[in-house]
């Protein structure tokens, strides 16, 4: 596919602070994508000089080919085609949902503007609540009239910093996939910003991983968890832990639980190198079989599952996810296995 937004060799600073570093990413038309990052990171500052309202130090933005910055120059943000939904929905309080969505849209015609407005009242199934006002919506149903409003005009782009953050956490992962579905439905490419890793999984296609104005990976959820590009990452995507070891030959792994393989990343480690390997909760498969036995001592009942955290014989702790019926107590010494599909791997003590 095509590259629709292009950002090269990005710098953005607040003097003498760079608050983005030396970043290049592409998204493909109609795609949907995600910034995630804890905060501070530089995603909201990133958002912003997409949008025109931050100028680049150094690098290029480019939508559909069409250069929209540079170090000496910036396109207005009003001439972009690119919408914007903050965390903040500033619906206006005196106006009713149709006029909400159309405030972006007086200099369309009247039949244009009210055609306009029906079909994406349908189109976020809202159409009986045209006249009433938002203190009489939910905040889901709320969420879906700001992005109304956001995508009358026809962006391009939209763009989406943290909008779910203010729901309850229940609602996120919901609505970021019913956003995803409409912005779909119009053809519209989205980029999110976050630092929930659901709500990102739910909405994106790809996700890129910030860390202090970094970008460390631009990548699928699954291969954010599988694949990690290094040890922030591994630690940020998903939950594990990093268990020591020994690379032996042909990318097998000695370790406390015994010898480790799978589809190996190659990060140019040798035999004999002392290494450490990612071990997720889905590594970890209780079998009362296995003569391997390690004490339990935490546990988190989540319905379906427990998330026990289980201590080795040498102290070292794993993660270890079961179906619920599998009721263990605190002390308890339980049988563990490996089964380990993707072998990550990192120098000990180095990146």
């Amino acid at each position: 596919m095509t590259t629709f937004l292009e950002l090269i060799d990005l710098d953005v600073a607040y003097p003498p602070r760079k608050v983005i570093r030396d970043l290049t990413l592409r998204m493909s038309h109609a795609g949907i994508g995600c910034l995630l990052g804890p905060s501070g990171c530089g995603k909201t500052t990133l958002l912003r000089a997409i949008a025109g309202f931050e100028p680049l130090r150094h690098g290029s933005i480019r939508l559909e080919g069409i250069e929209l910055s540079r170090p000496d120059w910036t396109s207005p943000p009003e001439q972009r085609r690119i919408g914007l939904m903050f965390q903040d929905l500033a619906l206006f309080p005196h106006l009713r949902v149709a006029d909400n969505i159309a405030f972006g849209l007086r200099d369309w015609k009247t039949g244009e503007r009210r055609a306009r407005v029906v079909e994406l009242l349908k189109l976020i199934e809202l159409e009986e609540y045209a006249g009433r006002y938002p203190h009489q919506l939910s905040g889901g149903q709320q969420q879906r009239v700001a992005l109304a409003r956001a995508l009358a005009p026809r962006p391009r782009l939209l763009l989406l910093d943290e909008p779910f953050s203010n729901l309850d956490v229940t609602l996120r992962e919901g609505l970021a996939r019913e956003v995803r579905t409409i912005l779909l439905r119009e053809g519209t490419s989205g980029l999110l910003v976050s630092h929930d890793q659901f709500e990102a999984f739910a909405f994106a296609d790809e996700i890129g991983v910030l860390h202090q104005g970094r970008l460390l990976q631009w990548d699928s959820a699954y291969n954010l968890y599988h694949r990690p590009a290094n040890r922030f990452v591994a630690n940020f995507i998903g939950q594990g832990v990093l268990l020591p070891g020994r690379l032996g030959g042909e990318g097998r792994v000695s370790t406390e639980l015994g010898e480790i393989g799978g589809k190996s990343l190659d990060r140019g480690c040798v035999a004999g190198e002392q290494v450490e390997v990612l071990v997720r909760p889905d590594d970890v498969v209780h079998d009362d079989d296995s003569p391997l036995r390690a004490e339990v001592v935490e546990r988190a009942f989540r319905g379906a599952e427990f998330l026990y955290t289980l201590k080795l014989p040498s102290g070292a702790r794993l993660l270890c996810l079961t179906p619920s019926h599998h009721d263990h107590a605190l002390g308890q010494r339980i049988g563990i296995r490996l089964d380990i599909d993707h072998l990550v791997v990192f120098r000990r003590g180095g990146e």
